[in-house]
């Protein structure tokens, strides 16, 4: 399995890296690669723009790899209606009180906390439609049940793949 890095026009956080984190790109550059149909899927996030190429999925898949894709709800949705065969897994915190806590100790101003908290809430109501939800209350046991999906998935029927 291998990450795809998003391609982003938000700032960097503390402590991340370009082209292993996020790709981190202008918007000048973000409008360019949506004109040229270079995203998969893509989407505005409180006012920054997000991404995931699809060039590189297909380089990961060609290799043959599952691709994992770390997005928001309204990419999954756009790789759902494109791949209905992507697997989508929501993981969401333990409640919104940890939720804040974790925004806060990465160092989000306490007004963008406010805003992903809203956000959060709205993204919540679709977690149904998502194939899998894991809770990330533990990350050791989080990480655990997202293998045991992908090793479940993995040995499903090529007929039960494709839905039949």
């Amino acid at each position: 399995m291998r990450r795809s890095i998003s391609c982003t026009t938000r700032s960097k956080r503390r402590g991340e890296r370009n082209n292993i984190d996020y790709r981190f790109i202008t918007k000048q550059r973000f409008d360019e690669m949506v004109k040229q149909n270079a995203f998969l899927e893509w989407a505005c996030v409180l006012d920054n723009f997000y991404g995931t190429l699809g060039e590189d999925v297909t380089a990961i898949l060609q290799k043959g790899n599952d691709a994992l894709l770390c997005i928001d709800v309204q990419g999954a949705e756009e790789v759902s209606k494109k791949n209905p065969e992507a697997v989508s897994i929501f993981i969401l915190p333990p409640d919104l009180t940890e939720l804040k806590r974790r925004l806060i100790e990465r160092g989000e101003p306490l007004k963008e906390v406010d805003k992903r908290l809203a956000l959060a809430k709205q993204e919540l109501q679709k977690a149904g439609n998502y194939d899998y939800i894991v809770i990330n209350d533990r990350l050791h046991k989080a990480l655990e049940m997202i293998k045991s999906i992908i090793y479940a998935q993995r040995c499903k029927t090529e007929k039960k793949r494709r839905g039949i």
